[in-house]
């Protein structure tokens, strides 16, 4: 995908997020950028925004007056033909506060409790799977299987089509920016997939989240049939790779920080902290806003009808905000990150997310306490707005 691109020219006025040289090192960038062009801009995509400092990107994300959520990606698609909807997420006020607020009691702490015992036996049934002689691939045997068993789950869809939600998701999200053709078939067919489920629901509803978009009234009516397809559409793919994609990274860092991985191995009380720390550090989320009217930011002026991303890693590792910004310091006591966003689009499953990544590092640590890279060449992170790493092939002993 990323091989014909036209080359970047500048990283201040041409930049490219899904350039080769990005998806590797975005870090290198965004610190560059930070000191000499905090706002970037680039004509590719129809135009689109870029801040990397903490304080300008928290600020747009909580500017719902100039930057609206209707369009959450950035793509080939010209901005006036964007018609996708997916509540809350693509939701602006004040249709935002009652979408969001339907599913809040479904990931509230107390609800997500429930599911941490089967978040347990699924990390321990993939372990069991693994030769400890031989290694594993850390993220395709084990990272990228725990979100999509779990969120197939708890919407009530068959886990065993995993392997087809992988596939959509790589086209939706990795492909589909650079190629619009791929991401309309694979958001069509996932779209498709979804609603015969939810169909499915009507006649046979189950204690699961599709249920419960069925059976939720807003003002003592039912949800419309777009809204509930757009939401389980959302959860399907803001459930798995985003949390994949945290999982893999922290895998990835223990794998080669071993006083790290030692430490959490003989304090695992630190494990919780750690997680923050290691959301800050590899944060997996850059999220899109279209500019809806003209402004600025961080004394840059957007305009209007143009895209802007915000990418809250180039926040997590803002130096004025942080201390040691790009190093991980597993007992951080401040740890203000954003790596769940901000403002109103604050990540609605936070919860959900943490109690997989704790789960998933407690399991593999007290299975597998010794692991190590076996091939640093051999790891590839994900190009798009979801960073992460797709294969982390480790050895054990």
């Amino acid at each position: 995908m990323t091989g014909s691109r036209d080359p970047v020219t500048s990283w201040e006025t041409d930049f490219d997020f899904l350039d080769e040289g990005y998806t590797a090192d975005p870090f290198t960038i965004w610190r560059g950028l930070r000191e000499r062009c905090p706002v970037a801009h680039t004509d590719r995509y129809h135009g689109v925004y870029m801040p990397t400092r903490y304080e300008d990107i928290a600020a747009v994300a909580y500017d719902t007056e100039h930057f609206s959520s209707r369009m959450v990606t950035v793509n080939q698609v010209h901005p006036d033909d964007v018609r996708f909807v997916s509540p809350p997420i693509t939701s602006d006020p004040p249709e935002h506060a009652w979408s969001r607020r339907v599913l809040l009691p479904a990931f509230s702490p107390q609800a997500i409790d429930r599911w941490e015992p089967v978040t347990r036996q699924i990390a321990a049934d993939l372990l069991d799977a693994v030769d400890a002689e031989t290694g594993c691939d850390a993220a395709v045997d084990y990272a990228q299987h725990i979100p999509v068993k779990v969120i197939a789950r708890m919407l009530g869809v068959p886990e065993q089509d995993g392997d087809r939600f992988r596939a959509w998701i790589h086209d939706v999200l990795e492909e589909g920016p650079g190629d619009s053709e791929v991401s309309r078939r694979a958001g069509r067919e996932m779209l498709d997939y979804l609603i015969g489920h939810v169909e499915r629901h009507r006649d046979e509803p189950g204690d699961d989240l599709i249920t419960f978009l069925l059976d939720a009234r807003v003002d003592d009516e039912p949800l419309g049939d777009r809204h509930i397809y757009g939401t389980v559409l959302l959860l399907l793919v803001a459930g798995i790779d985003t949390t994949w994609s945290s999982i893999g990274s922290a895998l990835w860092h223990l794998a080669q920080v071993a006083t790290d991985r030692e430490r959490l191995v003989t304090e695992p009380e630190l494990i919780p902290t750690a997680v923050e720390e290691l959301l800050r550090a590899y944060a997996p989320v850059t999220m899109a806003r279209y500019v809806a009217a003209d402004t600025e930011v961080g004394g840059c002026p957007v305009r209007a009808g143009q895209r802007l991303l915000l990418p809250f890693p180039a926040g997590n590792r803002d130096p004025v905000q942080f201390a040691d910004a790009d190093e991980v310091v597993i007992d951080r006591a401040s740890n203000r990150h954003f790596a769940f966003g901000l403002g109103i689009h604050r990540c609605l499953g936070s919860n959900l997310a943490r109690m997989e990544i704790r789960v998933a590092l407690q399991e593999w640590l007290a299975r597998f306490p010794t692991f190590h890279l076996a091939d640093p060449d051999q790891v590839r992170w994900s190009a798009g707005q979801i960073r992460g790493p797709r294969t982390v092939p480790v050895t054990f002993g």
